[in-house]
């Protein structure tokens, strides 16, 4: 860089300083994928402020409030009973089906919900995106943890329900089994959220098809029916046993309602899952991260 000095006599001279420019990073750069994620630790208390603003302002509009928490996954389990239970009768020979369903439309429900606000927490965000510099990742980060936390209230729902509805299950030491579900599940829905948000910013339509594919979901991962069903046909066996919200299913049941050791291979199933969508999630979002908001 050239500087202009002026000497005694009133002459201009011309002084060349150099600077290092080894540590400098072009403003809105991609940082180096190791460093993002140290960034993404340093946001950490802003994803946790965002994440409980956005509860406590989620229905303050509503009477009934934070109650809607509760109510919606106990209305919608209400409504798959009287229609699968009562109607078509998926329930024949499930132990105590009422539970069976309570655990199945409870924890589907958390998956569902994280992926689909997490798949638009990008475009939704699009002002802030392009106002701030920021690491895009704690959006659908911030996103997830809300999810949780809204969890909190409608898993003591589900407890309880479980508790009180007869026939009455007993609380075992396998019920211990389920922090480190949730703890699972929930970096599950992180991994594909993630991945979900990278291409939604690029392709707005597929919000509409990720909520199609979520009900399709729903209906193949035994959420109000036996995989039993299915023991004569092995390919379709292998296939539901092959779906992570399946096997989460399966574990909660097996560890809340029949007082069983899980099935090792859900965990593999689940857990591999999990492992192969956080890494692909995050360095596919990472991949692109000079690209928020500047894309249409």
């Amino acid at each position: 860089m050239a500087t202009d000095d002026h000497t005694h006599d009133g002459r201009t001279s011309v002084r060349t300083v150099e600077l290092e420019g080894n540590g400098l990073i072009r403003v809105g750069a991609r940082p180096g994928f190791f460093r993002y994620l140290r960034q993404l630790w340093d946001y950490r208390s802003f994803i946790l402020f965002d994440s409980q603003s956005r509860i406590a302002g989620g229905n303050s509009e509503n009477s009934l409030g934070r109650l809607w928490l509760v109510l919606n996954p106990v209305l919608n389990g209400a409504t798959y009973f009287f229609v699968f239970g009562l109607l078509l009768g998926t329930g024949r020979g499930i132990e105590n089906f009422i539970a069976y369903l309570i655990i199945g439309v409870f924890m589907f429900r958390f998956t569902s919900s994280a992926i689909m606000s997490g798949a638009r927490s990008i475009t939704n965000n699009r002002s802030v995106v392009r106002a701030f510099q920021f690491p895009r990742a704690t959006l659908p980060l911030a996103v997830n943890v809300r999810e949780m936390l809204v969890q909190v209230p409608a898993f003591a729902s589900m407890f309880v329900l479980i508790l009180i509805i007869p026939p009455l299950e007993p609380v075992t030491w396998k019920w211990l089994l389920m922090i480190p579900l949730v703890v699972v599940q929930f970096l599950f829905n992180v991994g594909l959220s993630l991945l979900l948000a990278r291409l939604v910013t690029r392709h707005n339509d597929l919000v509409n098809l990720i909520s199609f594919g979520t009900r399709i979901w729903l209906y193949l991962s035994a959420v109000f029916f036996s995989i039993d069903r299915f023991e004569d046909h092995p390919a379709v066996m292998t296939v539901m046993e092959l779906n992570p919200m399946f096997c989460v299913l399966d574990i909660a049941r097996d560890s809340l309602l029949y007082d069983t050791w899980p099935d090792p291979r859900h965990w593999i199933v689940l857990l591999s899952w999990t492992a192969v969508l956080l890494v692909v999630g995050m360095l596919v979002f990472w991949r692109a991260e000079e690209t928020y908001g500047v894309e249409n």
